[in-house]
C-alpha cells in the first residue's frame, strides 16, 4: 500500500496532465474573459487590443509542469546566484545609484544593499526580465485547470494595470507572468508598486527609481525593520540541541547567547532587543544562520528560505563582507524529487505528519524529519539527505 501511495505521489509531481483543450475551447473561454473585463470597466483601447491578440502558449504549460529532477542543495543554490560577477556588478551599482538609494532608504527604511541584492537575484540587475508575452502566459495558465482561479485573478490584475497605463498591453516578462526588474506578479504590482519619480506611471521595466522604491515599499509593508539586518552566520556549541532549529523556534538574542550561540568569529551576539531563529539549510554539518524578523519579510517576497538566505548573503558581500566561513563539503549527495516524495510518504507511514507527499521540503516536512530524527536518536537538524532516506527505509520496510 505504501508503494502505491508513493507511485501516486510521483505521478502528481511529474506534471502528468491531460493535454490542453482545442483552440476552439480556448477561444470560447477567452470570450468569457472579454465579457467579464467589460463588466469590470476594463475597456481602454489597450485592453481591447491585448485581449484580441492573446494566444494559447503550449510552452508555458510545459514549463509549468516541468519539475527539476534533483532537489537543489544550499551550496549549489547559493553558488549559482552569489557569484563574483554578480557581486562586482552590484558593488558598482550601489555606488552609481548611491543618492537615489539613500532617498529610498530615508522614505522606506530598507537598506540599499538589500534592494540591490533583490534586484540582482530577481532579474540580474534588470538584464533578465523575461521574454514571454505576459497576457498570453497568464491566460494560458488561467485556462489550464490546475490553478485556474489563481492565474485568472492575475490576468485581470494585469488588464487593470494596462487599463490605467502602468504597463503596455504587450508587456513581456517571465513565463509565469512576473513583470519588470523586481519580477512582480500583477497583483503584487497593483498593491506595492509606486511612482517614486512622480512621472505619472509606475514603471518597473525601465525606471530604476520606481523599481527601487517599489521593492522597498513591498518589504516595508511586509514588516521590514529599519534598524535591523536580515541575520548572520553563527557558531553553534558542540552540545547544541538541533531540535531548537527552524523558523518555528524564536528566541531573544540574549537567550541564544545563553545557549552558547556566538557570532561566526567567536564574539558574543549583539546586545539588541531582537528575536531570531536558527536555520541549518545544509544540515548539522553545514553553516548555521541566526535570522531575524527581517528575514521573514524576505520570505513574504518569496517564500523560499534558500532565496531569502541568498539575498542576505549577497547583500552582505555587496557591503564588503567576505564569503561564508563554514567550509563546504568536497561533494554533496542530492535527493531527487521522487526521493523526497518517498521520504515524505515513509514519514507519514511511520506516524510523522509530513504533509502532502509533493516532493517539496517545506517547514511541515522539516518538523516531521526532526521528530523522526529525535525518535531515532539522530541529530534533529530537519535536513533531508540520502542517509535520512536510508534510515527511513530501514525502519519502515518489514
Amino acid at each position: 500500500m505504501r508503494q502505491l501511495a508513493i507511485a501516486a505521489s510521483v505521478m502528481l509531481i511529474s506534471g502528468a496532465q491531460p493535454a490542453c483543450a482545442q483552440s476552439s475551447d480556448f477561444d470560447a473561454w477567452l470570450e468569457e474573459v472579454r465579457s467579464e473585463a467589460a463588466q469590470r470597466g476594463l475597456t481602454a483601447p489597450a485592453v481591447i487590443d491585448t485581449l484580441a491578440r492573446i494566444q494559447l502558449v503550449d510552452r508555458v504549460i510545459e514549463l509549468d509542469q516541468r519539475q527539476p529532477e534533483l532537489v537543489q542543495t544550499f551550496w549549489r543554490y547559493v553558488d549559482a546566484r552569489v557569484t563574483p560577477g554578480r557581486v562586482a556588478i552590484g558593488e558598482g551599482l550601489l555606488s552609481t545609484y548611491e543618492t537615489l538609494l539613500d532617498e529610498v532608504y530615508q522614505r522606506y527604511g530598507v537598506q540599499p544593499r538589500i534592494i540591490v541584492a533583490l534586484w540582482g537575484m530577481e532579474s540580474d540587475y534588470g538584464r533578465a526580465q523575461g521574454d514571454f508575452d505576459v497576457a498570453s502566459s497568464l491566460a494560458t495558465l488561467a485556462f489550464d485547470s490546475r490553478r485556474s482561479a489563481l492565474f485568472r485573478s492575475q490576468l485581470f490584475a494585469l488588464l487593470a494595470l494596462i487599463n490605467q497605463g502602468d504597463v503596455p498591453g504587450d508587456v513581456r516578462g517571465s513565463w509565469a507572468g512576473a513583470i519588470g526588474q523586481p519580477q512582480f506578479m500583477p497583483t503584487t504590482f497593483s498593491r506595492y508598486a509606486v511612482d517614486f519619480d512622480g512621472d505619472g506611471r509606475r514603471d518597473l521595466q525601465g525606471d530604476v527609481a520606481d523599481v527601487f522604491a517599489s521593492a522597498a515599499n513591498y518589504l516595508a509593508l511586509s514588516g521590514w525593520e529599519r534598524s535591523a539586518g536580515w541575520g548572520q552566520e553563527v557558531l553553534l556549541p558542540s552540545a547544541f540541541d538541533f531540535a531548537e532549529t527552524g523558523l518555528d523556534e524564536r528566541k531573544p538574542l540574549e537567550e541564544w547567547q545563553r545557549l552558547g550561540v556566538r557570532q561566526i568569529d567567536g564574539r558574543d551576539l549583539p546586545l539588541r532587543a531582537l528575536t531570531g531563529s536558527i536555520l541549518l539549510p545544509a544540515g548539522a554539518k553545514g553553516p548555521a544562520f541566526l535570522v531575524y524578523d527581517n528575514f521573514r519579510a524576505l520570505l513574504a517576497w518569496n517564500n523560499s528560505a534558500l532565496f531569502a538566505l541568498a539575498v542576505g548573503i549577497l547583500s552582505d558581500e555587496l557591503a564588503g563582507g567576505g564569503p561564508l566561513q563554514t567550509p563546504r563539503p568536497a561533494e554533496e549527495e542530492t535527493l531527487s524529487r521522487y526521493d523526497v516524495v518517498e521520504l515524505q510518504s515513509r514519514l507519514v507511514g511511520l506516524g510523522f505528519a509530513a504533509g502532502e507527499a509533493d516532493g517539496v521540503v517545506g517547514e511541515q516536512t522539516r518538523r516531521a524529519i526532526r521528530l523522526f530524527q529525535k525518535s531515532a536518536d539522530l541529530p534533529a537538524d530537519g535536513y533531508p539527505d540520502p542517509e535520512l532516506l536510508r534510515q527511513l527505509r530501514v525502519r519502515s520496510d518489514p
